[in-house]
């Protein structure tokens, strides 16, 4: 393994662990270990620089999947803006360590108490959007584990040089 790819390895990890934590730019991550890894790697023009610029399109595209997930699913079960704020703010308290799935619970309970609360909707009205919140920030973080998983997959390979590894030779 080299150092660009085990740069690359770490902010993949920390970026897969991120994908599951709000307010955690994990795809952000995932391209900045990929722009280190290939200056490291010995950066030419070309390829690189069209394969960063195609990539940082795809970490545009992927970064916003969590916000086109969470329209739709609120959109699709009669939720408000203001849910998926709750559902945000939600999440971001879910992340204490007091509340047991709190990352589960945060978002439906913010939302909940968003679409009660604040837009005075009666309670299975906001049940039913802060489900329909729910299911789409879980179908926004199921795409991005999968779009993480392709990227950090097809960057390791890009990287993989057994010859040139930092633990020791690669040829016996």
């Amino acid at each position: 393994m080299t150092l660009p790819f085990l740069i690359f390895l770490l902010a993949w990890i920390v970026g897969m662990i991120g994908t599951f934590v709000p307010g955690l730019p994990a795809t952000l991550i995932i391209f900045l270990g990929t722009v280190v890894a290939t200056l490291l790697d010995g950066f030419q023009a070309w390829p690189d620089v069209p394969f960063l610029l195609t990539f940082a399109v795809i970490t545009v595209l992927i970064m916003s999947v969590d916000n086109v997930a969470s329209a739709w699913g609120a959109r699709r079960y009669g939720g408000s803006r203001q849910a998926m704020w709750g559902a945000l703010i939600g999440g971001i308290v879910g992340l204490l360590p007091v509340i047991p799935f709190g990352l589960i619970l945060g978002p439906l309970a913010g939302a909940f108490l968003a679409e009660l609360l604040v837009v005075r909707k009666s309670v299975p009205d906001s049940l039913r959007s802060a489900w329909g919140t729910l299911i789409g920030l879980l179908a926004g973080i199921a795409a991005k584990v999968v779009l993480h998983t392709l990227v950090g997959v097809y960057e390791l390979w890009r990287l993989w040089d057994p010859a040139h590894s930092v633990l020791g030779s690669g040829a016996s």
